[in-house]
């Protein structure tokens, strides 16, 4: 600090700390102290410094943002953070979902939308993907895929065989495979893609009445994807090209957007519908369900700690 003495670096407990570059030793050539607890203190702090990877979703970043409101759908809902005129803070994490920490940003697999709204009556958190559905609908199973879809126990190796194994026997994720091994399996970044809550969720307005919702986040930078030879290149070339993609957009005050979306079932219909409209395998066609617009996110502020 200039002019002004720096304040003391400090215990965890926030005393002074004796001194931040020397251990505590009987004499200048003498054993280390046991009892030199900040010493003890900084090594168990070093050791406890990084969180274990996620088992799903290991790789990743974000950025948070705010939310605003630009149509009026209060007649389906309550819910402070879609009132009209309503602006709420945002946070939001992309991510692959097969990938570890270290894996490159630009791999075929889905990538992982997830939201949280600071609302004012509390926080509104929401899963989502850059697909609208998913390889599996009961939950009893989706241990057993991520595990497919990691790396073998008896070789260290991702294997092409076990993923297709899983895939293969479990006949309801043909619909996904279909979006990742297809044109849209690749992004060309977070900013190009799409997000989906994939899952149907309920919407309640001032009269107690329920509709079903599905979230549509439409990207306001078009959807563009890359080719497999533009993915793998970019993987030899920058493992972390999406996430900093994104940093770089948004420190250059290119700040991206989605408009908020929804599909809307009056709750009575779902009853009947011709096939089960809370199953995460299939999507609610536009034609029976169209989009009505809700609101636009944006993007603003980049993360400053990813510890």
């Amino acid at each position: 600090m200039t002019g002004a003495q720096s304040p003391p670096t400090t215990t965890d407990a926030g005393a002074p700390a004796p001194s931040d570059d020397q251990s505590l030793t009987i004499g200048p050539d003498g054993p280390i102290l046991l009892q030199d607890h900040y010493l003890i203190e900084q090594m168990a702090n070093f050791n406890r410094e990084r969180i274990p990877e996620r088992q799903p979703h290991a790789k990743g970043g974000g950025a948070f943002g705010y939310f605003e409101v630009t149509q009026d759908l209060s007649r389906y809902t309550r819910a402070a953070v879609f009132q009209p005129g309503t602006k709420t803070d945002t946070l939001i994490r992309f991510s692959t979902v097969a990938g570890e920490r270290g894996s490159p940003d630009t791999w075929r697999d889905p990538r992982g939308f997830s939201l949280k709204f600071y609302t004012s009556e509390g926080n509104f958190d929401m899963v989502g993907n850059n697909t609208p559905v998913f390889f599996i609908r009961d939950p009893l199973k989706f241990q057993h895929f991520i595990r497919s879809q990691k790396r073998r126990l008896d070789n260290n190796l991702r294997d092409n065989n076990m993923q297709w194994d899983f895939w293969t026997l479990s006949p309801e994720s043909a619909h996904q495979v279909t979006w990742l091994m297809g044109d849209r399996g690749i992004p060309k970044s977070w900013r190009h893609m799409n997000g989906y809550s994939s899952h149907t969720y309920s919407w309640i307005n001032a009269d107690g009445e329920i509709t079903w919702v599905k979230y549509h986040f439409i990207t306001d930078q078009g959807v563009e994807f890359l080719t497999q030879e533009e993915g793998d290149r970019l993987a030899g070339e920058d493992g972390d090209y999406h996430q900093r993609d994104l940093y770089t957009s948004i420190e250059n005050g290119d700040f991206p957007s989605w408009t908020l979306h929804v599909q809307i079932m009056p709750f009575e219909e779902a009853k009947t519908y011709r096939y089960n409209p809370f199953d995460l395998t299939k999507v609610w066609p536009h034609g029976d369900y169209p989009l009505h617009e809700v609101g636009r996110m944006t993007l603003d502020r980049n993360v400053t700690d990813y510890h």
